[in-house]
């Protein structure tokens, strides 16, 4: 039976999907079983295009000798997945010693990154995927390298991830797959998935833990000098740019509006009534150009928001929650933690930190304003009666100064001393004239 788990930052599932009659045939033996791959024979498929940084990335786990520092070793094979020579990013030329036959062989087969996330693959490397896949091999997609493994059909029904900037455009090609871009990388068995360059080093030490055991990608990660397993997903790297390919949809207007207005007390029924569409309709228009429900990713963007605020601001917790348009600091906090691992006076304090520049200067003390003396026959504080009469007859009567325009009813005050030098769109709460998140 398959289990899931989710790890801080990953989500691991075992085993892959099988299907009634599949199982059924195994069972009755009329399955032949694949052959039996050694999975420390890594096939690291690269080609022309991809950047240094990614194809490195697996050739420097698994391509070094490392024995005296108590890791494990690999054997590892270069493969290219189209003719060559390879060119990579900045002019390089890398020659591989292996072809695609060498697939057939590794038990872990890397694809660290694919070129471009709008051409497919050769059709020759992606049939020699799904023969390793058949075969028993453990595949692997690195960021882009994801983007391959779906041309393949690999991905098909299965949980998956890649670089948060890439996921709508993933999902909208694949929709078949079941994209979630807040993982640093997705383990569903024989298939496995990372977000990033820096999630590759993450998923690959990953492997070795999965091959060899905790100390063994201890040891790795000293010698590498990175975090032996990091705590978090990629949603506090996402940005609130709009995804590639909603910029000409129509529906990109609305979400626009939707991130210039996170302060606002609405909900996913006002997107679509802004849309005017249908709520059903929405979320699936949503869905195909984002890769996200709208209700998440817009309980997303609130966290973000709360985030900044936290960071540049020095506003209580209950002001931050209303300022991103959560009903309550209950709701903030709830949705904060669940996102970031940490309520949002924690993540305060740790950035503040690790950050002492980035707190903002104290309020300047309060100096109560002096007191003018007050006309013959005046009654009350001194200046009401002299502003009520300006305020009439334009001060002719001795009485204050008319008041100035940016002070009279109807104007908004000046911003209070803490905004100063603060990250925020808006200085006031509007009214909860709308349905809220949360």
């Amino acid at each position: 039976m398959s289990q899931d788990s989710t790890g801080a930052g990953a989500t691991i599932r075992s085993g892959g999907p099988r299907t009634p009659e599949v199982a059924g045939a195994a069972v009755r033996g009329e399955l032949p079983r694949p052959p039996r791959r050694r999975r420390e024979v890594v096939a690291v498929l690269l080609f022309s295009g991809g950047p240094v940084f990614e194809n490195s990335i697996p050739l420097s786990v698994f391509g070094v000798d490392r024995q005296d520092a108590g890791t494990p070793r690999y054997r590892l094979l270069v493969c290219a997945g189209e003719d060559g020579p390879l060119r990579t990013t900045g002019g390089l030329e890398l020659s591989a010693p292996y072809g695609l036959e060498a697939l057939a062989r590794a038990g872990t087969v890397v694809v660290p990154a694919w070129r471009s996330i709008t051409q497919p693959p050769p059709a020759a490397a992606l049939e020699a995927l799904r023969r390793a896949h058949e075969d028993g091999a453990r595949i692997v997609g690195l960021c882009t390298g994801a983007f391959a493994l779906a041309a393949a059909g690999l991905l098909d029904g299965r949980p998956a991830t890649t670089h948060w900037m890439y996921a709508p455009t993933l999902a909208k090609r694949y929709p078949s797959v079941h994209m979630d871009p807040r993982e640093l990388f997705v383990d569903d068995g024989d298939i496995l998935t990372s977000a990033s360059t820096a999630a590759g080093i993450d998923l690959c030490l990953h492997l070795v833990r999965q091959d060899h055991g905790a100390e063994a990608a201890a040891a790795l990660s000293r010698r590498l000098v990175v975090p032996a397993r990091r705590g978090s997903g990629q949603e506090r790297y996402l940005d609130r740019s709009l995804p590639e390919e909603i910029g000409g949809d129509p529906l990109a207007e609305v979400v626009a509006w939707a991130l210039e207005n996170l302060h606002e007390q609405f909900d996913v029924e006002t997107l679509a009534a802004r849309a005017y569409m249908s709520r059903r309709t929405f979320d699936r228009r949503f869905r195909s150009l984002t890769g996200s429900a709208p209700l998440q990713w817009l309980i997303t963007q609130r966290v973000l928001q709360a985030q900044r605020l936290l960071e540049t601001s020095d506003f209580s917790v209950d002001e931050v929650a209303g300022r991103c348009g959560f009903r309550s600091p209950v709701a903030l906090r709830g949705h904060f933690r669940r996102q970031l691992g940490s309520s949002p006076a924690a993540y305060r304090a740790a950035y503040r930190a690790r950050n002492p520049q980035a707190v903002p200067p104290p309020e300047p003390p309060t100096v109560p304003a002096p007191r003018r003396p007050q006309p013959p026959g005046a009654t009350g504080p001194a200046g009401v009666a002299g502003v009520a009469g300006a305020g009439a007859g334009g001060g002719a009567d001795g009485g204050e100064k008319p008041q100035s325009d940016a002070y009279a009813p109807g104007h908004p005050e000046p911003h209070p001393p803490r905004l100063r030098g603060a990250l925020v769109r808006r200085a006031t709460v509007p009214g909860q004239r709308d349905r809220h998140v949360g």
